[in-house]
């Protein structure tokens, strides 16, 4: 059996464009790539599927995002609380959900993820699925 060794992926700033209008979505923010790990937003998204996150996009109540919690950077649901808070929300019931104090801790929203090697296993979130 042949297993594959993980390949670390260097994470670099992308040199700013000159033109904004040519970036390749609609709204001109950078857009990244990241894989998922763990268990925690089982059964929607599993270890190894690539997310697309688009940096500095509005969030919105029910978006899948990536925040900060405890100065570290996390994957989950944007929720809003009884009180009208937010809170970050594991999908995974294992997991507890984590509150934050605002929208400024919410880093990025989640426009699509793709399963990797399967061409046509694409699923598309939130506004950027009407592009």
């Amino acid at each position: 059996m042949h297993t594959r060794k993980p390949i670390n992926i260097p994470v670099v700033a992308a040199a700013a464009q000159q033109d904004p209008a040519n970036d390749s979505n609609c709204s001109g923010n950078e857009m990244v790539a990241l894989m998922v790990l763990g268990d925690s937003m089982a059964p929607e998204f599993v270890e190894g599927e690539i997310l697309v996150i688009e940096m500095g996009a509005p969030a919105t109540d029910g978006a899948f995002v990536v925040g900060t919690a405890n100065g570290e950077f996390i994957f989950r649901q944007l929720m809003r609380d009884a009180q009208g808070g937010w809170r970050l929300h594991a999908l995974n019931p294992a997991y507890p959900d984590i509150a934050i104090p605002g929208l400024d801790e919410i880093k990025g929203v989640v426009t699509h993820k793709k399963k990797p090697g399967s061409r046509k296993s694409v699923k598309y979130y939130g506004a950027q699925a009407a592009h």
